[in-house]
């Protein structure tokens, strides 16, 4: 079977959340990027300087491990080293959205950690949330810096650049990305009001069980 048959339902969803993305604000012109796990050492990969609001299944690349072309008839992402540093260093992964979501780059650009323990959701779905340091998009030096993040994090901020969310399939890494930048939009209207008041610890023993209960617990504990 020809590529262009292969993995049809795969790219549609790669599509519709590249639509998602760039509806939501969350990438303009050509930010962005989505890839997804189809086989061992296989990954689909959206094209490179191409906006993600209209991608078409035909848009869609087969890269390796190694982030070289095996099918498709567009240049894969320049940041696709990213997605496959993180593929490597998380198993239980299956797709990766990055972009530069507005309310969360902000946190980004002014290297603000954000705290943890004020919003029920976010402790239950993302708990840590570290920042990367920066390094040149595109670079080896920019996929390694998720290295010491990756394994305990779903969500990952991108110093002075955007976000990367990683997720069971394409769906949950775009939902991460939706939690990541909401918290931080929360956050911004909040500091504008007054200090943050964090859980209790008996709070947070309880978000701790509930995140176990409902099967978020591993790995950002």
């Amino acid at each position: 079977m020809s590529f262009e048959n292969q993995f049809h339902k795969e790219k549609l969803a790669i599509c519709d959340v590249g639509k998602r993305v760039y509806d939501k604000g969350f990438s303009s012109a050509n930010d962005g990027n989505i890839t997804m796990r189809v086989g061992d050492g296989l990954f689909l990969c959206t094209p490179t300087m191409q906006s993600k609001g209209y991608l078409q299944p035909s848009d869609i690349v087969l890269i390796d491990s190694d982030g070289k072309l095996v099918a498709g008839t567009k240049q894969r992402s320049s940041e696709a080293l990213l997605h496959l540093e993180a593929y490597r260093h998380r198993p239980d992964i299956q797709a990766v959205v990055h972009c530069h979501p507005p309310h969360a780059t902000a946190y980004a650009i002014t290297n603000r950690f954000l705290p943890r323990w004020v919003l029920a959701e976010v402790e239950i779905f993302l708990g840590n949330i570290p920042i990367a340091p920066y390094k040149a998009p595109g670079t080896k030096e920019f996929a390694e810096s998720i290295v010491p993040f990756v394994t305990n994090s779903n969500a990952i901020i991108l110093a002075h650049h955007g976000t990367v969310t990683l997720g069971k399939d394409v769906e949950q890494a775009f939902w991460w990305t939706e939690v990541l930048d909401s918290y931080c939009r929360i956050l911004i209207l909040a500091s504008q009001i007054g200090p943050l008041q964090q859980f209790t610890p008996d709070q947070q023993s309880e978000l701790t069980r509930l995140r176990i209960q409902w099967g978020f617990n591993a790995p950002n504990i």
